[in-house]
């Protein structure tokens, strides 16, 4: 067995989703994208498309509401666009993203584990923000679960790596996937280049 695979299936998506992660954050450009309000608006309306259609079918196929619903953050998301003048009609009209098939609790726990890591640079993203913006500026969203962030991952990590060796390549296929059809939503309109053959550096799923 290889050094990756006894660290855990952590590990495992880590280096699986590296390409599909270097992919999505050199697209999305999220400082560019945030730089005015009208500009951050339009990026966290692209990301309520995505959470209102993830999200529920990760919940029905993970089929634990008290270990998900703490890490919905489809709420954070309307709480945000509402404080930057999108009405609730209009936040309902928002388009929402197709999600992947997830035949099982493992597919969805690999699709949860792009949407969860992404909280581990949200609050380095909302500092950002508040740097630009101001302190009162919106930032439910990207400062996700505030300072119990660091214990919310460390739990989604254990119910990772305990997950049976059976489903680990469901959960790595769906990882992949998810970083894949995040960066297609995410960037849709937008230029994106060709994805690179070169391998890239393994790196905790942060946050478009």
């Amino acid at each position: 067995m290889s050094a990756v695979q006894d660290a855990g299936l952590h590990a495992r998506l880590r280096a699986a989703t590296g390409p599909a992660h270097a992919a999505l954050e050199r697209d999305l450009d999220w400082q560019a994208r945030v730089a005015t309000l009208l500009g951050y608006r339009a990026l966290l309306a692209r990301l309520h498309g995505f959470h209102a259609a993830w999200e529920p079918a990760i919940g029905g196929a993970l089929g634990d509401p008290a270990f998900l619903d703490p890490r919905r953050r489809l709420g954070a998301l309307v709480a945000d666009l509402a404080a930057l003048g999108l009405s609730p009609g209009g936040i309902a009209a928002l388009p929402a993203a197709r999600p992947i098939r997830l035949p099982d609790p493992a597919a969805a726990t690999g699709a949860l584990y792009v949407l969860e890591g992404s909280t581990l640079g949200g609050r380095l993203i909302a500092r950002h923000i508040a740097a630009l913006h101001g302190a009162d500026a919106p930032c439910a969203y990207y400062r996700a679960h505030g300072s119990g962030s660091g214990a919310m991952w460390a739990a989604f990590r254990g119910r990772l790596d305990a997950l049976p060796e059976a489903g680990a390549p469901a959960a790595e296929a769906a990882a992949v996937a998810t970083f894949e059809a995040l960066r297609a939503w995410l960037c849709a309109g937008e230029p994106v280049a060709p994805r690179s053959r070169r391998p890239a550096d393994p790196v905790e799923a942060e946050a478009p």
